[in-house]
């Protein structure tokens, strides 16, 4: 076992990982920006070392300064946590030339399933159904307009190298295609320098549902109950449930059985997650893959009791999985809601500044809140704006809910805004309660409502918005 580990990341996500690998008894080591001094991960590591100036750039994606970081602290080991450098199939290649294990897949792995349609191929040779779309790569605005006649419409324009919702645009008629594609393209070049994109069949009344996989160097393989994914805004995941209500325990076999032979098509080592969309009819086609822990495997933790950031530990260290198929069921309902440092009522404009107070509620079964807040603490304008996770387990999905709740009723942030009124919301919304909420439930359904909640309130002369 790993006797140093550095965590390349910062926020919750690295303080989640440091609190593992202190309880393994493994020397926790962080990096840090200059904006991150006083954050809680560089204050709980054992070490920690600051890799450059506030902007990502400059520090949480400078691999030389990281690399440079791990060497000289004497770590043997890097876990990246999710976001910046995590599915960085270069960084992975550069941390086995320095002698360090990359706490993930393999770096030919990352590469592949992080081009999505060379993903999209390397599921469709293993006999996993895709989503209708593109064969190969599609360049010009000329090549765009005959796949999606084919396809027909809507479609969606991706990039290739995408994820974060970046480069992405859905298209209803040749004309917005036209204006949209270039659009795209360009998000794609800015934000990935890879102008290569796709396009994909868009599937209507769709649920998002996700499957986590883990694979062993000695070739073992097992998946873990699935997670419903569906209530999401500008493509970004809002809250996420595991499992989802409407699967059967005989569809949730089938849907194993998919993920495992995808698993085993790759060779995959360590943990991912393969995300499929679902239909009305409860057919399940392959999106994406993405090669890391995820933000939500949190309720995949409550629901199977595995600490699955141990597990990548332990995968990377070479050990067999410890735990068994049989073993994976769900046991009650979990539900997270992402915590985030914006205003719903403008547009959910981020916010920064000082938390000035912070209650986090503590005490009862079932309950979780991931975050590196504390009082006193500054939100920066330099990095995502997801503060806290706030997840609750269930005997059943009302339970789950009705804890989660509470614990966002509980819960005390000043000093800025959050969307914790939004979520006991969503948490009301008869939609969301009947667990029939597809990807599109909350722009076309919710959102709407507050946007005419929030103008009536205006011309009331009342500004703030209640969860009730």
């Amino acid at each position: 076992m790993f006797k140093k580990v550095l965590v390349a990341n910062r926020g919750e996500i690295a303080v989640r990982i440091i609190r593992t690998l202190k309880e393994m008894g493994i020397t926790a080591v962080a990096i840090y920006s200059t904006a991150d001094r006083e954050s809680l991960h560089v204050q709980l590591a054992d070490e920690a070392v600051c890799v450059g100036g506030p902007k990502a750039k400059d520090s949480y994606l400078n691999m030389k300064n990281i690399l440079a970081a791990a060497i000289g602290t004497g770590a043997e080991a890097i876990h990246p946590g999710y976001g910046f450098l995590s599915e960085n199939a270069e960084f992975a290649r550069l941390c086995e030339s320095c002698g360090l294990t990359f706490i993930g897949p393999k770096p030919e792995t990352i590469d592949l399933m992080g081009n999505k349609e060379h993903a999209r191929e390397q599921m469709k040779q293993a006999g996993v159904p895709v989503i209708p779309g593109s064969d190969g790569d599609v360049n010009s605005i000329e090549a765009a307009c005959q796949v999606a006649s084919q396809l027909g419409y809507p479609v969606l324009i991706k990039a290739a190298a995408g994820g974060g919702g970046k480069g992405i645009r859905r298209v209803d008629n040749e004309a917005e295609l036209k204006e949209a594609f270039p659009q795209a393209q360009q998000e794609a070049l800015v934000s990935f320098r890879d102008g290569r994109m796709y396009l994909e069949k868009i599937l209507e009344h769709v649920k998002h549902i996700e499957v986590q996989v883990f694979g062993d160097a000695q070739g073992n393989a097992v998946y873990f109950p699935e997670r419903d994914c569906s209530l999401q805004r500008s493509k970004q995941k809002v809250i996420e449930e595991s499992p989802c209500v409407l699967i059967s325990p005989a569809e949730r076999a089938k849907l194993g059985a998919i993920a495992i032979k995808a698993v085993r098509a790759l060779h995959y080592l360590n943990t991912g997650t393969l995300e499929f969309l679902m239909d009305q009819d409860h057919h399940f086609y392959f999106m994406e893959m993405n090669t890391r822990i995820q933000v939500e495997h949190t309720v995949t933790e409550m629901v199977t009791g595995v600490d699955l950031v141990q597990l990548q530990i332990e995968v990377a260290a070479g050990m067999p999985l410890k735990v068994k198929q049989g073993q994976l069921l769900p046991h009650g309902h979990a539900i997270e809601c992402r915590i985030n440092a914006e205003d719903p009522t403008t547009n959910f404009r981020p916010s920064t500044g000082q938390v000035k107070d912070l209650y986090l509620p503590v005490g009862n079964l079932g309950m979780r809140i991931d975050t590196a807040l504390y009082p006193g603490v500054t939100i920066s304008p330099f990095y995502d704006s997801m503060i806290a996770k706030v997840v609750a387990l269930g005997t059943t999905r009302e339970a789950a809910i009705a804890k989660v709740r509470r614990l966002l009723k509980e819960m005390v942030i000043k000093g800025i805004h959050t969307n914790q009124a939004f979520h006991l919301r969503i948490l009301a919304d008869p939609g969301f309660l009947a667990g029939k909420a597809t990807t599109n439930y909350l722009e076309q359904v919710i959102l709407p409502r507050l946007q005419d909640e929030i103008e009536t309130k205006k011309r009331s002369g009342l500004s703030r918005l209640t969860g009730e």
